[in-house]
């Protein structure tokens, strides 16, 4: 990744290194123990790396929407964060699948679902939407970078090399075939905006229609799961434009971070709209079963997940600095304003995931059998972390890499 700092690029790299070396040890326990490892159990079934998946997934959906504004809906004022966000949908996806193939009981079978497929498993339809939407989303990028592929192959080393080979063979730099891509890129752009609310708007129905667990069986939340998406993808694409693109400072960056600070800022209020009525129709109506999951995230064992980490991380932090003015032109305020919300989701995702499914559906049934499976607490063992952590750094691989061999950097004009 490219910088001004020499220092900050190494440092950075260091990190990555790190991550993906732990990474390197969880995927071998993984491995060679299965689940054996992990603190999930026949209570809690899902944890860390399914909260991770649908985390992912929503960066990828919100990051993916928000260059449809600027390909399918000609917003033009985002043009700059356009072909990175194609970039960061595509990197955020392929985390998705690693985070929820790595939770399969047998991760060789995978492919089954292709080849015995159950047309009315959600689950299916899901892994059918995601096919479509990976292989849109190579086309799309493929598209609308196809120009400048074959321009950079004419560059020497490695950059110039691997665009050389993705460019397909491709030659034509004409302003005709650019204009064709466009075109070609609306297109794709436009299904994939249809392709990308079905998926996100699907994992949010799949926890909708468990009826056996009260607090997802709501017809809010697969519009919610199409809301944190587009707020968590907004933050981290805000935070990435604000503080590595190549004009950062200058009057027109400031202009654009302003823009789409405001975007965000708009997302980021409407979804503690749609948080406040979804939490207080629970607690208003007293529902034990309703309740109690409610009451395990707001005041239970790991209630700093929701005060410090959803509600001040995702609403208090960036509401402040981004509904400043002042604020919002500065690239380190909205930089970090944009990290906050990436951070935050984190545990948004967890309190989705986790407390509803530590509230028995049986009365008792945790006393049942003496077993550590047999629990309604649940903390991500060493394994389920390090496993996560060298995903982290395996996308994080990837983007830098990416960001500096491929022409998808921010640019300020066409």
């Amino acid at each position: 990744m490219k910088s001004n700092n020499k220092g900050w690029t190494v440092a950075y790299w260091i990190v990555v290194l790190v991550m993906l070396a732990v990474g390197v040890v969880g995927w071998y326990w993984r491995l060679t123990t299965g689940h054996q490892m992990s603190n999930y159990g026949s209570i809690i079934p899902w944890g860390l790396w399914v909260a991770m998946y649908i985390y992912f997934i929503g960066l990828s959906a919100g990051a993916f929407l928000i260059s449809s504004l600027v390909y399918v809906f000609g917003i033009e004022r985002f043009r700059p964060v356009a072909r990175l966000s194609l970039f960061t949908a595509l990197v955020a996806l392929l985390m998705a699948l690693l985070q929820i193939w790595v939770d399969l009981g047998h991760m060789g079978r995978f492919y089954e679902v292709y080849t015995r497929p159950h047309f009315l498993s959600m689950m299916a339809w899901m892994v059918w939407l995601y096919t479509a939407y990976f292989l849109l989303l190579l086309a799309e990028l493929w598209f609308d970078t196809r120009h400048d592929l074959v321009r950079w192959g004419e560059r020497s080393g490695v950059s110039g090399f691997l665009n050389r080979v993705l460019a397909l063979g491709s030659r034509d730099t004409t302003d005709a075939a650019a204009k064709r891509d466009a075109k070609v890129v609306k297109v794709l752009g436009t299904i994939g905006v249809l392709l990308a609310i079905a998926f996100h708007g699907g994992v949010g129905a799949l926890f909708a229609v468990d009826k056996s667990r009260p607090m997802w069986h709501t017809g809010l939340y697969p519009l919610m799961f199409l809301l944190a998406a587009l707020v968590s993808g907004g933050g981290l694409l805000l935070a990435i434009y604000a503080l590595l693109a190549p004009d950062r400072g200058s009057e027109q960056h400031k202009d654009i971070i302003d823009s789409l600070s405001k975007l965000v800022l708009g997302l980021v209020l409407l979804y503690v709209l749609f948080t406040f009525a979804d939490y207080s129709i629970v607690w208003y109506g007293s529902i034990p079963l309703d309740v109690n999951p409610l009451k395990i995230i707001l005041a239970g064992p790991f209630w700093y997940v929701f005060w410090i980490g959803e509600f001040l991380l995702g609403m208090v932090v960036p509401i402040v600095l981004l509904g400043l003015k002042s604020m919002r032109r500065s690239p380190w305020w909205v930089g970090l304003a944009g990290l906050s919300i990436v951070i935050a989701f984190v545990a948004v995702r967890l309190n989705i995931v986790i407390p509803p499914l530590a509230v028995p559906e049986i009365a008792g049934i945790a006393q049942a059998a003496s077993s550590p499976r047999m629990s309604t607490m649940y903390l991500p063992s060493m394994m389920e972390w390090f496993v996560t952590v060298g995903i982290v750094g395996f996308g994080a691989a990837v983007y830098a890499l990416g960001y500096q061999l491929l022409p998808v950097k921010p640019r300020v004009s066409e």
